[in-house]
C-alpha cells in the first residue's frame, strides 16, 4: 500500500501521482453534476435551482472535511518518508477517531441549523421546500462522506492515490444509476437526487474498507486508535487552516450566490450551474494542491526539501498550462456549455456571460493552488489560509457585489471579480516563498559555519 515519492525523476512523481487523483476529484465532482444534469431532465427550474444550492452547501462541508484531513495526509506522509511506521501507524489510528467523532457531532448540529442555513442563502421561495429535502438527507449521510474522504486521506499520505480512485468510480456508477431511478423513474425530485449521493457514498465505504481488510501495510495496534494530545495536535495545526481556507473560498461561492439570488430566479440558476462547471474546471489545479501536500510531505520527511520545491514549480507549470488553454477555448463555447444543463435559453445566457469572466480564475488558481499544496507539506498551511482570507475580504466579495451593483443587466463582471481575487494571493504567495526560502539558505550557512 506504501509508495515511496522521494526517488526518481520528480515531474514523473507528480503526473504519475496526480493523475489518479484527477480522476478521483473528477468523479467525485460528477456526484453534484451528474444530480444536476439529471434532474434538469425531469424537473423544472425550481427543482434545479433546490438542488444547485443544496449541492453548494454540501461542497463547502465536503472540501472543508477534505481540507483537515489534509494534516492526516501530511502527518502520515512525513512518517513514512521517515520511514517510521509506528508513528504512521498512530496517525492513522488517531485519524480515524477524530474523524468519526466529529462526523457523528456535525451530523447532528446541521440537523438542527436545516432551516436557518436554507433562509441564510436566500434561497427563491419556489425552491425552498426542495432545498429542505435535499439538505437533509444529504446531512444524515455525512458520517459516509467523512468516512470516504478520511480513508482516501490516508492511502494517499502512504503514496497511494489509485485505490481511491477505485473506491469512487464504482460509487459514481452507482450514483448515476440511482438518479436516473429516483428522479427519472420515481420521480423523486430533490429528495431523489441526495438520496442517490448519500447512499452511492455508502458504496464507497464499503468498497473501501474491503479493500483495506484485503491489504498488508503498516500493522495498526488498538492503541493506535487512543486519542493522543501531540498525534492529533499536529495533524489539526496543519489540516485547521486548511479546512478554514477552504470553507472561506465556498463561503465567498455562497455570498455570491445570495447576491445572484436577489437578482431572480434566472440569474440564480445560471450561477449555480457555472459554480457547478468550475468546479470541475478546478480539478486541475485542486489536484495539484494535494500532490504537491502529498509528495512534499514525503521529502520533507526524508530530508529532500529541494524536492519539495521542484515538484511546486512542475505542478504550477502543469496547472497554470491547462487554466489558460481551458480560458481561451471557453470563451468561444461559453452558453453550449452552460446548455448542457438547463433547456432555459434566459439562464443558458446569464451563465454564458458569468462563465467567460469567471473562467480566468481556472488560470490564476492554478498559481495559488500550487503554492498552498507546498505551504502545507511544510507545515505552513497557515499562509494558505491568510492569502484566501485575503483575496475574499478584500476583492473578491466586494467585487462581486459592485459588480452586481453596477452591471445588473451582466454576470460578466461578478465573474471577474473572483479572478481579480486570485491575483492577491498569487503576490502574496510569492511574496512569502521568497521569505522562506531566504530563511532556509539563512539557516543553512549557519550550520555550515
Amino acid at each position: 500500500m506504501k509508495r515511496n515519492l522521494t526517488d526518481g525523476n520528480v515531474f514523473k512523481n507528480v503526473i504519475l501521482f496526480s493523475l489518479p487523483y484527477l480522476l478521483s476529484y473528477f468523479l467525485q465532482t460528477l456526484y453534484g453534476m451528474a444530480d444536476l444534469f439529471i434532474i434538469g431532465q425531469f424537473e423544472g427550474v425550481a427543482s434545479t435551482t433546490a438542488v444547485s444550492i443544496g449541492s453548494q452547501v454540501m461542497h463547502m462541508l465536503t472540501v472543508m472535511i477534505v481540507g483537515l484531513a489534509m494534516g492526516s495526509t501530511v502527518s502520515i506522509g512525513r512518517a513514512v518518508g521517515a520511514r517510521d511506521d509506528r508513528r504512521a501507524g498512530a496517525d492513522i489510528g488517531n485519524t480515524v477517531t477524530l474523524f468519526m467523532s466529529l462526523s457523528l457531532v456535525l451530523t447532528a448540529i446541521l440537523l438542527v441549523l436545516i432551516n436557518p442555513i436554507v433562509s441564510v442563502m436566500s434561497t427563491p421561495t419556489e425552491a425552498v421546500s426542495g432545498t429542505v429535502a435535499y439538505l437533509t438527507v444529504c446531512f444524515i449521510g455525512i458520517p459516509f462522506i467523512t468516512a470516504y474522504n478520511i480513508i482516501s486521506s490516508i492511502f494517499r499520505g502512504m503514496g497511494d492515490s489509485k485505490s481511491p480512485m477505485y473506491f469512487i468510480a464504482v460509487a459514481c456508477v452507482v450514483n448515476i444509476g440511482l438518479d436516473y431511478l429516483f428522479m427519472g423513474a420515481l420521480r423523486m425530485g430533490a429528495v431523489g437526487a441526495a438520496l442517490g449521493t448519500t447512499l452511492s457514498q455508502g458504496v464507497s465505504v464499503a468498497v473501501s474498507l474491503a479493500v483495506i481488510l484485503k491489504r498488508r501495510g503498516i500493522k495498526l495496534q488498538k492503541s493506535d486508535f487512543k486519542p493522543r494530545r501531540e498525534v492529533m495536535g499536529q495533524m489539526l495545526k496543519i489540516g485547521v487552516p486548511i479546512s478554514l481556507q477552504d470553507g472561506f473560498i465556498q463561503i465567498s461561492f455562497i455570498i455570491i450566490t445570495v447576491i445572484a439570488n436577489r437578482r431572480g430566479l434566472t440569474d440564480a440558476a445560471a450561477v449555480g450551474i457555472v459554480e457547478k462547471i468550475m468546479s470541475f474546471l478546478f480539478l486541475i489545479p485542486s489536484s495539484m494542491l494535494s500532490t504537491v501536500s502529498a509528495i512534499g510531505a514525503q521529502n520533507i520527511g526524508a530530508g529532500k526539501p529541494e524536492r519539495a520545491v521542484e515538484t511546486l514549480r512542475d505542478a504550477a507549470f502543469i496547472a497554470t498550462g491547462f487554466g489558460f488553454l481551458t480560458a481561451v477555448f471557453i470563451q468561444f463555447i461559453a452558453e453550449p456549455v452552460v446548455g448542457l444543463f438547463t433547456s432555459d435559453a434566459a439562464v443558458t445566457a446569464a451563465g454564458g456571460q458569468y462563465l467567460r469572466g469567471y473562467i480566468w480564475d481556472s488560470f490564476f488558481g492554478g498559481v495559488q493552488f500550487s503554492f498552498s499544496g507546498y505551504f502545507c507539506a511544510r507545515g505552513k498551511s497557515g499562509i494558505s489560509f491568510l492569502h484566501n482570507f485575503l483575496s475574499i475580504v478584500l476583492v473578491r466579495v466586494p467585487g462581486a457585489y459592485l459588480a452586481s451593483k453596477f452591471y445588473p443587466s451582466t454576470l460578466l463582471p461578478m465573474g471577474l471579480a473572483s479572478a481579480a481575487g486570485s491575483l492577491i494571493s498569487i503576490i502574496i504567495c510569492v511574496v512569502a516563498f521568497c521569505v522562506l526560502r531566504r530563511k532556509d539558505r539563512a539557516e543553512l550557512q549557519g550550520e555550515s559555519i
